[in-house]
């Protein structure tokens, strides 16, 4: 029998800790006890857009979508057929630092769901087959006259149907104008001209290389037994001999010294800007919580200071909208504020966004805002343990950008430790107007 070396983890809100299990190939097989019907089986593998280049950005988004394309043993769409059939929700994604597949599904009888799930899931992990005919021919986007559309053509029509996205485009501008050579620069999805002619040599040749066991974290979480769950999950992940990879380390990007602003245009009626900031990176677990509890005093909902003084209390209507919101990635996340305005008052809506940052700069907050805060995200933490979907969710970002679940022991001690003057100094540090990229998409009818 494969021996693990094994680290439980106090996982708060759960009844039991979270058992680790680290296998001589690498590979990382999570156990999460939740008590239930349901169980949740998914696989995070770390790559994303972070391991990509001008060449073949969205390669990890397209391989998403053509790892469901069939193995030897199952045909293109028969995984999903199967699991849906017995209730099973089926879905994936992917982002900056990885892409991860799972399934939530009843238990079943005598655990013959979990069973047959964790068969279907490790075969697809393992051996897509990715077939030419299911990717499709590449072709010239200039001359698209391709009779049948295959997969390329669905990737093709989801970035195709996001440059009418007025947020999407302002998040994009920001996002490429914060980085200087961070391949965080890049959207995760891609371009058209790219996934029109990559090749299935390239997506192989591109599993292959970031598809690797100490790439790939399972988790299971549900009402099962460690005890016999864990070894038929390292029988079902053979990965047969398959070499490692050592993952490319990054220079951390640093915050632009002045403040930039940069403005597009669109076939909108009103404004939409986005204010954002380098942060630290994700395992400095408490600087990102106190980002994070800045987020929320600043702009999370309508007892937060924008929406109060902003739109509540406005004198007159500049603001549709305004909002927080942090990203934690793994070399470094990034804080946004981010607004819909009235055209005619953009300079004005700039104006009155760095009045309320300069406000908590230099006077920091109030006990109450403090104790909001801490009990807000404790709260949103305390749900997060509340199904196994979530409770995956939690420990595949975790173990993906941090490497491990060390961080979720000391989490709520963590934010019962922040103090006011911990929020200031942190708003002070990393939230600095002239540290700031202020990206603005305007009406065609501004444009001069």
């Amino acid at each position: 029998m494969e021996k693990f070396k094994i680290t439980k983890i106090n996982y708060p809100y759960l009844e039991k800790p979270v058992e680790i299990y680290e296998r001589e190939c690498g590979h990382k097989i999570v156990f999460a006890y939740k008590k239930g019907e349901l169980i949740n089986i998914s696989s995070w593998v770390k790559t994303g857009s972070i391991n990509e280049n001008d060449k073949n950005n969205g390669i990890s988004h397209f391989l998403e979508h053509l790892m469901f394309k069939g193995t030897k043993k199952h045909k293109a769409g028969e995984f999903d057929r199967i699991l849906e059939s017995r209730g099973a929700i089926v879905n994936a994604a992917t982002w900056k630092d990885y892409t991860f597949y799972y399934v939530t599904i009843p238990k079943g009888l005598d655990e013959k769901n979990f069973k047959d799930t964790l068969d279907l899931h490790a075969d697809m992990m393992l051996n897509p087959v990715i077939p030419d005919n299911e990717i499709g021919e590449p072709f010239d986007l200039n001359n698209p006259d391709i009779k049948v559309k295959r997969e390329r053509h669905v990737v093709i029509e989801e970035i195709r149907m996001r440059k009418d996205q007025p947020w999407t485009l302002v998040y994009n501008n920001l996002n490429s104008n914060m980085y200087t050579s961070h391949p965080y620069k890049r959207d995760v999805i891609g371009n058209e001209e790219i996934i029109s002619k990559i090749t299935r040599e390239e997506v192989l040749n591109y599993y292959k290389t970031h598809y690797t066991p100490n790439n790939i974290t399972t988790i299971i979480t549900g009402d099962l037994n460690p005890d016999e769950v864990i070894p038929m999950v390292a029988e079902k992940f053979d990965f047969n001999g398959r070499e490692n990879r050592n993952n490319e380390v990054f220079p951390l990007d640093v915050p632009v010294k002045e403040l930039k602003i940069y403005e597009n245009y669109s076939q909108i009626n009103t404004g939409f800007l986005m204010f954002g900031w380098l942060c630290p990176i994700a395992a400095d677990i408490k600087n990102s919580t106190l980002l994070e509890t800045i987020g929320i005093i600043l702009g999370e909902g309508a007892s937060s200071r924008l929406y109060r003084e902003l739109i509540e209390k406005a004198t007159k209507p500049v603001f549709n909208i305004v909002s927080t919101d942090y990203y934690s990635f793994r070399d470094g996340g990034n804080f946004f504020i981010q607004a819909n305005f009235k055209p005619e008052y953009k300079t004005e809506a700039i104006d009155m966004i760095k009045n309320q940052l300069l406000k908590i700069q230099t006077n920091g907050i109030n006990e109450n805002e403090l104790k909001k805060a801490k009990k807000k995200l404790k709260a949103e933490f305390a749900e997060n343990s509340e199904t196994v979907s979530d409770i995956a969710d939690t420990i595949g970002s975790y173990m993906t950008i941090c490497n491990n679940l060390n961080c979720v022991e000391t989490y709520v001690k963590t934010i019962e430790e922040i103090t006011k003057e911990e929020v200031q100094k942190a708003a002070q540090e990393y939230l600095d107007i002239n540290k700031s990229v202020i990206s603005i998409l305007m009406p065609e009818s501004y444009k001069t």
